[in-house]
């Protein structure tokens, strides 16, 4: 019995032992890759660029929804979504022949107006040839029978040229060249409200890259910049925009203030209304200037600082720093090229 507990002390010291060889081990490799990582910089001249990134999603100049003006019965629909269709070609249209049939009425009753005008005007013509010669009242009188009657007519004129409009109508037109992005009601032969039967349709040639930034960032932003755009559809592939406009008054409808930055970019087939995208601007760039990775840059008591080499020290050096970029810092003061810096 004790000699089985003394192989089992023997055993637990020889397990201590080799997980702390193993764990010392790690702590050494840990070290060495530690410290053959580079840790120094030398000052040098670099490219500094500051660059604001914004999101942003594809909108179309030309997008319309189009519905009738009334209900009715859909007698025919001639597109479904995907389709191109011409400028003023007729897509869908509603039952006419209540419509027609409306008209037709309405020109009988024109027709009738239009005796009764010509009949007052023959009962008034031969008194009238002594209009002067007649008593007030009976001018008077002639002068009411007249106004009447050309008001009739008139108003019968319009009663025609109404439900002329109203034929007219009944059927759908676009009002653009574009593709058919969504039919509400693709079969005909139902009754249908004008809040059932939508169409959309987009003008694809016309698409652009819609940006928001805020108030701070569209000061930074001028006509005519330009910007690498990354769609979220395809993150391997940049390309290249312009700003075309910047919008004056804030974009209504957002929880915060944003100002609309439309920007043109090579289209193609590849590009969908809706697509997002992030555009980035170079808003400030400086050329073969003394710069340092942001990372080596030190702050202390609101003053700048690095970590210079002197001889063998190690000594803290503060600086002055002029733009900031994404990756690197300017330095105006402090360094000189060829400095060494730890990190």
């Amino acid at each position: 019995m004790k000699r089985l507990l003394k192989n089992k002390i023997v055993w637990i010291i020889t397990a201590v032992i080799l997980i702390g060889a193993l764990v010392g081990n790690s702590i050494i490799q840990t070290n060495k890759i530690k410290a053959s990582k580079t840790t120094t910089y030398t000052v040098a001249r670099q490219t500094v660029k500051e660059t604001l990134s914004i999101a942003g999603t594809i909108e179309a100049e030309e997008l319309a929804t189009l519905r009738f003006q009334s209900s009715g019965l859909l007698a025919w629909v001639s597109v479904k979504e995907g389709d191109f269709v011409k400028k003023y070609q007729a897509i869908a249209g509603l039952d006419q022949q209540e419509l027609q049939k409306t008209l037709q009425k309405y020109l009988y009753a024109y027709d009738k107006t239009r005796w009764d005008f010509e009949q007052t005007k023959d009962e008034y013509q031969a008194p009238a040839q002594n209009y002067y010669g007649l008593s007030v009242n009976q001018r008077s009188e002639i002068d009411r029978a007249f106004q009447k009657a050309q008001f009739d007519l008139n108003s019968s004129v319009l009663d025609v040229e109404l439900k002329n409009i109203a034929l007219k109508y009944a059927t759908l037109t676009s009002p653009i060249d574009g593709v058919i992005t969504r039919v509400g009601t693709p079969i005909a032969g139902v009754n249908i409200t004008p809040a059932q039967a939508d169409f959309d349709v987009v003008n694809p040639t016309t698409m652009y890259l819609s940006v928001l930034p805020d108030q701070t960032e569209v000061s930074k932003l001028t006509s005519s910049m330009s910007a690498q755009i990354i769609f979220d559809a395809y993150p391997d592939v940049t390309v290249p925009g312009t700003i075309t406009s910047i919008a004056f008054a804030p974009k209504a409808g957002e929880s915060s203030t944003v100002y609309e930055v439309k920007l043109n970019f090579p289209l193609d087939s590849n590009y969908r209304l809706g697509m997002t995208a992030d555009a980035a601007f170079v808003v400030q760039e400086k050329q073969d200037v003394l710069a340092i990775p942001l990372s080596f840059l030190k702050t202390e008591n609101g003053k700048q600082y690095v970590t210079r080499k002197v001889g063998n020290n190690k000594e803290k050096t503060f600086v002055v720093i002029g733009l900031e970029g994404d990756d690197y810092v300017e330095i105006t003061s402090g360094l000189a090229e060829g400095d060494i810096l730890y990190d």
